[in-house]
């Protein structure tokens, strides 16, 4: 369930957000339709040895949340046009992850909208950061 917050219109600093834990079945699907099968997302033997000690998820599952925020927060009909991604922390099998969208610029002659992109652990660290930039579904 995505939450909403600040103003109700969907304008400049309109935010939402929705948090979900990302599972073992996420990354194992992920890795069957993605193809990547890289030993440190799906192989517990290979990962305890590695720097995280542990398997992490694919980031791209972060970037499928950001979509699915973008799309239940900011509206359905939009369309996703860019984004751009910074993997800050892993995250791991099991962690729960918030994704917050929010609006910062409009071009509402255009239709368009500049959305901030922050992804958070649990624990309250960012695991990616990034900008997306939207059409919007209405015009504004």
């Amino acid at each position: 369930m995505v939450t909403e917050t600040n103003n109700a219109e969907r304008d400049i600093g309109y935010s939402a957000s929705f948090t979900t834990k990302v599972t073992e079945k996420m990354v194992n699907q992920f890795a069957e339709l993605s193809g990547d099968f890289n030993p440190i997302h799906v192989d517990a033997e290979y990962a305890a040895k590695s720097r995280f000690k542990q398997r992490i998820a694919h980031g791209m599952i972060v970037g499928a949340l950001i979509s699915r925020a973008l799309v239940d927060g900011i509206g359905r009909h939009g369309i996703y046009l860019s984004q751009n991604m910074k993997f800050v922390n892993p995250v791991f099998l099991d962690d729960d992850v918030t994704v917050t969208v929010t609006i910062t610029a409009i071009r509402k002659e255009r239709g368009l909208a500049t959305v901030e992109t922050i992804a958070k652990k649990g624990n309250g660290d960012i695991v990616v950061k990034g900008e997306a930039m939207i059409m919007m579904a209405k015009p504004v």
